[in-house]
C-alpha cells in the first residue's frame, strides 16, 4: 500500500499576488516577540542610560520647540501650554516616523536573513510596528505626566469625549506607517538613492504637519498653502489626539475619515507591492 506523506507547510515558487498568507504570519507569532524583543534590546545595550533616551529625546525635542516656535517665532498654540502642545504632537509624530523610516529600510537590513531561513517577510515590518508602540507607550507615559503637572497649575486645558478614539488614532498611526514604509521598501531594492532620502523627507514632512502649528493657525495665515497641511493624512490624526487629550484641535469626521481612506489604500498596496517584491528582491539588493 503506497503511504502518503503529508507536510505541514508547502513553500512555493509561484503564488498568487494576493496571497499575503496571513495563516503563516498568526503561526510565526513567536518569531514576532522574539523580533520585538531583538529590536528593543538590541538598540539600547550599548548605551549609557538605556530606555531612558525614550524620555530624554521627546523631552529636549519640546524644549528646543518651545523656545524656537513658541518663544521665538511666537506661533500659537491655541491657548494651551507650549510644552504641553509640542509634547503631544511630537508624541504621535515619533511613533509615526519610526514606523515609517524603519520600515522603509528592512529589505536592506534584514537581506542577511532572508537569503537564508524561510519566514513570513510581513513578519519583520510587523515586529517595527510593535517595537515602536513600546516607545510610544513610554512617551505617551511622560505626555500624562506633563497634563497631570499643568492640570494642578490651572492650565486652560480639558478632556473631550475624542478620547475614546484613542486606540483609533494608534492604529491609524501604526498603518500609515506601515504602509508608507512597505512601498518605500519595495522600491529601495532598486532604487537604493531613496533610503538616503525617506529620514531627510520625513522631517520635512514633519513642517507639513500640525506639530508645531495648530491647522487654525495655519488656515488663518496662509490659506492660499494649508492645503497642503489638510491632506496630510497625519494632520487629522494628531488634530483628533490634541483634541482628545487637550480639548483644542480642527476634529472633523469627514477628516478623520480621509485619513482612514488614505491609510487603507496605502496599506493595500503596499502589502501587495512588499509580497510581490519579496520574491526576488535577493537578485537585487
Amino acid at each position: 500500500m503506497e503511504h502518503k506523506e503529508e507536510y505541514s507547510w508547502t513553500i512555493e515558487a509561484k503564488a498568487s499576488l494576493f496571497d499575503l498568507k496571513f495563516s503563516e504570519i498568526w503561526a510565526y507569532r513567536d518569531l514576532l516577540w522574539l523580533l520585538v524583543r531583538r529590536d528593543f534590546v538590541s538598540f539600547y545595550k550599548q548605551t549609557i542610560l538605556g530606555p531612558l533616551w525614550f524620555f530624554i529625546q521627546p523631552l529636549f525635542t519640546t524644549i528646543i520647540f518651545t523656545f524656537i516656535f513658541g518663544n521665538l517665532a511666537g506661533i500659537s498654540t491655541d491657548g494651551l501650554p507650549k510644552p504641553l502642545f509640542y509634547m503631544a504632537g511630537i508624541t504621535a509624530w515619533n511613533y509615526f516616523a519610526d514606523c515609517l523610516t524603519k520600515t522603509s529600510t528592512v529589505f536592506k537590513d534584514n537581506a542577511g536573513i532572508f537569503g537564508k531561513v524561510y519566514f513570513p517577510r510581513l513578519i519583520m515590518p510587523l515586529s517595527i510596528v510593535v517595537s515602536n508602540l513600546v516607545r510610544f507607550g513610554v512617551q505617551m507615559l511622560l505626555f500624562i505626566l506633563m497634563m497631570v503637572y499643568y492640570y494642578f497649575t490651572g492650565a486652560p486645558f480639558h478632556i473631550t469625549w475624542a478620547i475614546s478614539l484613542f486606540p483609533v488614532i494608534v492604529i491609524l498611526m501604526a498603518l500609515l506607517g506601515l504602509g508608507a514604509g512597505m512601498i518605500i521598501s519595495a522600491m529601495t531594492t532598486k532604487y537604493r538613492d531613496l533610503a538616503f532620502l525617506v529620514t531627510f523627507g520625513v522631517q520635512l514632512l514633519m513642517y507639513a504637519t500640525t506639530v508645531i502649528y495648530p491647522l487654525s493657525e495655519a488656515l488663518k495665515k496662509y490659506p492660499a498653502y494649508a492645503w497642503i497641511i489638510q491632506y496630510n493624512p497625519m494632520t487629522p490624526i494628531i488634530e483628533t489626539f490634541r483634541y482628545g487629550f487637550l480639548g483644542e484641535g480642527t476634529f472633523s469626521w469627514g477628516s478623520l475619515s480621509y485619513a482612514i481612506a488614505i491609510t487603507t489604500t496605502l496599506l493595500f498596496f503596499g502589502m501587495i507591492i512588499f509580497n510581490k517584491v519579496e520574491r526576488n528582491f535577493v537578485d537585487t539588493v
